[in-house]
């Protein structure tokens, strides 16, 4: 610990020094836009969200539903790649926890507040959740699970900060079969939609739960690169080693996601399957193509994969450069999954007069404001963390 300490501390003031204006000045820019946000939300819920949103009955669900999906998905993989280290003990996992699962909580939290303004009645929902729960529906299990799971990883990450790792290990146990339980859920409410041909099989959970993961990897590695820039740290030996086996298992997912998408392709291209087929051509060649190929393929796989295959997983910038692009096109990989499940008309094969081959849908300001928001309120729950909890020393674990 005092070897750490002898690193770290002479090295302090990215956050107190000279630098204190800047980061005052990061955290004001970000505040604004969230109550900028949370205003367009608001006023959405007044003048009515069918005026204010672009969503309709066609497709219901939109960007903000899209983020949540996003948000969520990063908690769960956070969840799932900290607890490598100090639920299962692998040591080369441990660094990372205390940043990890405080990201997790980041991340849901911005998540419950972006879903907040796309439900149309939400304190129905907290409301109702309890007094009249409805055991056969997804969602109602999506909502009771997801809460247990944001109720284990605060706890985990008070008796982290207490230094009680033994007990925040038994918490993180918790957290994970929660967060396990809560994100095979939430695929299983796209999957068991027996009318949206795109998204129905059982692939759905397994997917949501692999794709977290390598989301988790990720946002570990650009936000431990970005949380020591900002303190102006110079990072451990032991926590760079961290990050390269979060960079490895990170390659290895980026592998299996391409498997799995390629399958995904084969399977709804093959025989030409209803609802499916003409969404997956949406995907290649159709409207959706520039996000498919650009941002799910490109900025979500392949860079971030080649960049980790051509350093080695050894050069941190590199690997940090390397999930932002990451991030951003799993961004768009949750939009697209969203999205194009719906546009196909359920009766498009009776080539209905009037019913449009593809359905329209186009994100309003408010729900790009509202989406926005939710971005930065997580920057800010980051940037509040690292002057808070002092960086989250982890090495001493």
């Amino acid at each position: 610990m005092n070897a750490i300490l002898a690193k770290v501390l002479p090295q302090e003031g990215g956050l107190e020094g000279s630098s204190s204006g800047l980061y005052n000045g990061v955290i004001g820019l970000m505040g604004l836009f969230t109550l900028v946000g949370v205003a367009f939300g608001v006023h959405a819920m007044f003048i009515g969200h069918e005026h204010a949103y672009g969503v309709t009955r066609e497709v219901p669900w939109g960007l903000m539903l899209a983020a949540y999906v996003f948000f969520v998905v990063t908690s769960t993989g956070l969840c799932l790649v900290s607890s490598i280290g100090h639920v299962f003990g692998f040591e080369a996992f441990k660094p990372i926890a205390k940043r990890s699962v405080y990201l997790a909580i980041a991340t849901i939290v911005s998540g419950f507040m972006v879903i907040f303004f796309e439900i149309e009645n939400p304190w129905r929902m907290a409301v109702y959740n309890v007094i009249s729960p409805n055991l056969s529906s997804n969602i109602w299990w999506m909502g009771t699970l997801y809460g247990a799971y944001l109720f284990f990883m605060l706890i985990e990450f008070a008796l982290l900060q207490a230094g009680k790792h033994r007990l925040a290990g038994m918490c993180g146990l918790l957290g994970v079969i929660s967060g396990i339980a809560a994100h095979s859920n939430l695929g299983a409410v796209f999957g068991l939609l027996n009318g949206r041909e795109y998204w129905h099989g059982p692939y759905m959970p397994i997917y949501f739960i692999v794709s977290a993961m390598m989301s988790g990897c990720a946002t570990v590695i650009f936000f431990h690169w970005l949380g020591y820039k900002i303190n102006g740290w110079r990072m451990s030996e032991q926590l760079q080693e961290s990050l390269r086996s979060v960079a490895k298992l990170g390659a290895l997912l980026y592998v299996v996601i391409m498997f799995f998408t390629t399958w995904k392709f084969i399977a709804g291209l093959s025989g030409h399957p209803p609802g499916e087929y003409e969404a997956f051509m949406a995907l290649l060649n159709g409207p959706f193509a520039h996000n498919f190929w650009y941002g799910e393929v490109a900025l979500g796989l392949v860079i971030p994969f080649a960049i980790i295959l051509a350093v080695r997983a050894r050069n941190l910038t590199a690997m940090a450069i390397g999930s932002a692009a990451s991030i951003v096109g799993i961004f768009v990989m949750r939009y697209d999954l969203v999205i194009v499940g719906q546009i196909i008309p359920g009766f498009h094969e009776l080539n209905i007069v009037g019913l449009p081959h593809i359905l329209p849908y186009a994100p309003t300001l408010h729900e790009w404001m509202v989406t926005l928001s939710g971005f930065t309120f997580c920057g800010i729950l980051f940037m509040m963390g690292e002057r808070l909890f002092r960086g989250h020393l982890s090495e001493d674990h």
